[in-house]
């Protein structure tokens, strides 16, 4: 029986690919349209950040993650982007040369004005979700429920339960596009692989695509903890007109974070205790709406990323020979 592996590791869906993040290198592996793999490496850079000690501070480490790790996936989303848009140009004028008109994008593709806007929400979706997803419910809490109710801890509920109403329903109208469909597959793909690294699995497509798509430490988790985190914290604090409400929920929105990547840390260790690991439970639903289950292809493409970095982590930590250059 496979021994179970204790490294840990963490990836991200790509237009047509997979990325995995590991100590020393960060890879992205996208089918192109030849069918070939093609891979983008990013090594670690070996001069340590300003803010790497906060990095180990509780409560702090989590911002400092989701804001590092949304600045690396943002680059190898970029990089995914171009070899997309690079063989639409191959194609097109490969259709030109023949004298014929270029096809339209299949349903499933991704189109240039596709393309250019998944690119501009890579960069401030984080941002700009976080805050729109953070007033929004609480300004149509306000409109509609204001004055029915003299217990704060109410109104929070009320407004947590519309801020889920709304993230469900983004999520799932996302989900019936299909390029966004082909993107939570991949979503898919990469859980897959990792469960099964984790457990030890030989990585092959019909290992991996007997594992569950759904994963404790997936980003989707966070999402959720973070709205059931919110209605706790935002209960310490009264406010008098909509306005305070509203600018205190983002004041407060960094320990709303940093609360939130514990929480998910603390469920992720309890995956195995029974009983408490129902706790994680809310994270893996959200998931049934965020991850779909990927193709064979589309898990080849994630077991070639995730090999390939562990290749190159493995080189990384590989005793050098006397003499070797540093």
């Amino acid at each position: 029986m496979p021994e179970p592996t204790t490294s840990i590791y963490g990836g991200q869906a790509v237009v047509e690919g997979v990325m995995f993040g590991g100590r020393n290198v960060n890879v992205t592996a996208v089918r192109r349209k030849n069918d070939e793999i093609a891979y983008y490496e990013v090594p670690a850079s070996r001069k340590k950040p300003w803010y790497q000690p906060l990095k180990k501070v509780p409560f702090v480490r989590g911002v400092i993650g989701i804001l590092e790790s949304s600045a690396r996936g943002s680059q190898h989303l970029n990089f995914s982007l171009e070899a997309y848009a690079e063989d639409n140009e191959e194609k097109d004028e490969a259709s030109a040369a023949d004298g014929a008109k270029p096809e339209p994008e299949k349903k499933e593709g991704w189109s240039l004005a596709m393309v250019f806007g998944v690119a501009v929400a890579g960069v401030i979706s984080f941002i700009v979700g976080k805050v729109v997803f953070t007033a929004v419910p609480a300004i149509v809490e306000d409109l509609l429920f204001q004055g029915r109710f003299g217990n704060i801890v109410i109104h929070n509920l009320l407004e947590g339960a519309i801020k889920i109403l709304f993230l469900l329903a983004y999520l799932y109208l996302l989900s019936l596009t299909p390029m966004i469909k082909r993107l939570f597959q991949y979503h898919g793909a990469e859980h897959k692989v990792i469960t099964a690294y984790e457990h030890g699995d030989e990585l092959t497509v019909e290992n991996v695509q007997r594992r569950t798509r759904l994963h404790y430490r997936c980003g989707s988790s966070f999402i959720i903890f973070s709205v059931l985190v919110g209605v706790i914290v935002y209960s310490f604090f009264t406010w008098d007109t909509l306005w305070e409400r509203v600018y205190i929920r983002l004041l407060l929105l960094p320990v709303v974070l940093g609360v939130s990547y514990e929480v998910l840390r603390f469920t992720n260790s309890l995956r195995d205790v029974p009983v408490l690991r129902y706790l994680g439970y809310p994270g893996l639903w959200l998931q049934l709406l965020t991850t779909k289950e990927p193709t064979d292809d589309q898990v080849a493409v994630s077991i070639a990323s995730f090999k390939r970095m562990r290749e190159l982590e493995q080189e990384v930590n590989a005793p050098q020979p006397a003499g070797a250059a540093v």
